[in-house]
């Protein structure tokens, strides 16, 4: 079952990082980063054609409440998102009666393999399960997306099953992975 998470007055720190919401002034940076060709395609949308289309999707993270800012504590540019979404698993029979939420996330290109999403993404696993008592979290990622499976796969995440996702945006059907990570209180339950 889906469990409602407001991050719009939550700020995580991590060695590297600060996840934080997403402020108007952030249009630059998110612009920067979702503008390079195959960053968004890699998550299922296109990359951002101009600026109006960042303003816009800034808006809907500033009212949605859901999606991180993945902000470099060195230089405080935000370089990436995390988000918390309805997880696939609320429609599926074995886990339904789970408190989840999905994680997504999008990472800037010239930030990619230095083990920056995995730092961030233990971070919004810890707040998740401390502060929310969810029973799991779950994640996924497009076949065509290794750099993903590899941060799905660090963080703990177990895979449950391969499915077929529509990417609107993309107007294209992708192949995906599907994970789950059970909370330790859940784990022991089971």
């Amino acid at each position: 079952m889906d469990t409602p998470i407001d991050i719009s007055r939550v700020t995580i720190e991590t060695e590297r990082l600060r996840l934080r919401a997403w402020q108007e002034t952030d249009v630059d940076d998110l612009f920067e980063y979702a503008s390079v060709p195959g960053v968004g395609e890699m998550a299922g949308w296109r990359h951002h054609e101009n600026k109006a289309v960042s303003q816009s999707i800034l808006q809907s993270f500033i009212d949605e409440k859901t999606v991180f800012a993945v902000v470099l504590k060195s230089t405080q540019k935000v370089i990436g998102s995390l988000g918390l979404h309805p997880s696939w698993a609320n429609s599926n029979e074995t886990y339904k009666d789970l408190k989840t939420k999905e994680i997504g996330y999008v990472l800037s290109k010239d930030y990619w393999g230095r083990g920056l999403m995995p730092e961030a993404v233990a971070a919004v696993i810890a707040f998740c399960f401390e502060r929310y008592a969810l029973d799991a979290l779950t994640c996924g990622h497009f076949t065509s997306n290794p750099q993903s499976k590899r941060v799905i796969e660090k963080c703990g995440f177990t895979f449950v099953k391969r499915s077929t996702f529509f990417a609107k945006q993309l107007q294209k059907e992708l192949e995906d992975m599907k994970y789950i990570l059970f909370s330790t209180q859940q784990r022991s339950r089971s």
